[in-house]
């Protein structure tokens, strides 16, 4: 269903929170994987805010949906999401990486409300995923489960040993989501390692594809409606994203893959994300 105006305002504001409270949290920690936090965003957002049945007050219903964040290393961005949901206090945010902190660089589960599994070494996130629809369907529950994972991640081969075997049991209450923003901790993905043609790959394990503009939120809307009419196999949402998505100085940039903000920067980042929000909520249709 497409969104209102309405819907479509509070996603782009909530977006834009959830960024500059990302930036808040690297500038606490001295540092972070801020570029695919904010690539990630927008899907984050549309997740937890419009496509999921998750809530602070469900995160141990055992009929919520699952989230898997396979690439773990922006918790600098989940933490923030999971913080405004209101599954932890904020003020948890501002101890970020720090020693004895709750949040680590990498989310633990153990440690964390509302976070389903501890990640951070890549390319375990899908195995875990498919393990949890197929669970579902076992207990013969309603529930989707969701795996978002990093386009450098995929060089990792055990992302394609969960593909395979999610495409061999036809696990179509899974939706697998790639975060394509084209850069990696080393260089450009397509100069690193790369992954074309990436999408016949999924097809070619059974997988629907959907390939969407990842940081476009009704686009986002809209895949995720499709991806619920999907019968007999999973969905793969191959999200075509820029990294640093919002903060003009980052973005298409891979040097920004883990970075600090000094006080200049920081100042030059929350001016850049307020004309980020301004331009969105001017494509806002009827608002």
């Amino acid at each position: 269903m497409a969104l209102s105006a309405k819907e479509h305002k509070e996603l782009e504001e909530t977006a834009n929170r959830l960024r500059l409270l990302t930036l808040d949290t690297v500038n606490w920690a001295g540092g972070g994987h801020i570029g695919g936090a904010m690539s990630s965003m927008d899907v984050l957002t549309v997740l937890y805010h419009h496509e999921m049945n998750f809530s602070a007050d469900k995160m141990d219903d055992p009929d919520r949906d699952r989230f898997v964040l396979s690439k773990g290393h922006i918790g600098v961005g989940m933490g923030p999401v999971l913080a405004d949901l209101g599954c932890f206090p904020k003020d948890w945010l501002p101890t970020y990486s720090h020693i004895l902190s709750h949040l680590g660089i990498h989310l633990d589960a153990g440690k964390v409300p509302g976070l389903e599994v501890s990640t951070g070494s890549l390319g375990h996130g899908l195995s875990l995923a498919v393990g949890m629809a197929l669970g579902a369907r076992q207990l013969g529950k309603e529930w989707r489960t969701y795996c978002l994972m990093g386009d450098g991640e995929c060089n990792e081969g055990s992302i394609w040993e969960a593909a395979m075997s999610a495409g061999q049991f036809k696990v179509d209450n899974l939706v697998g989501i790639v975060d394509v923003n084209h850069a990696m901790i080393d260089g450009m993905t397509a100069d690193v390692m790369g992954l074309e043609p990436f999408a016949d790959k999924w097809r070619a394990f059974n997988w629907e594809v959907i390939e969407v503009k990842g940081n476009s939120i009704p686009d986002l809307v809209d895949a995720f409606d499709r991806a619920r009419t999907i019968k007999g196999k999973p969905t793969m949402l191959l999200m075509d994203t820029v990294k640093g998505e919002g903060i003009d100085y980052m973005e298409g940039d891979y040097t920004w893959h883990y970075g600090a903000v000094d006080d200049e920067k920081y100042a030059k980042a929350v001016e850049s994300l307020k004309r980020h929000l301004q331009k969105r909520l001017e494509l806002v249709k009827g608002a």
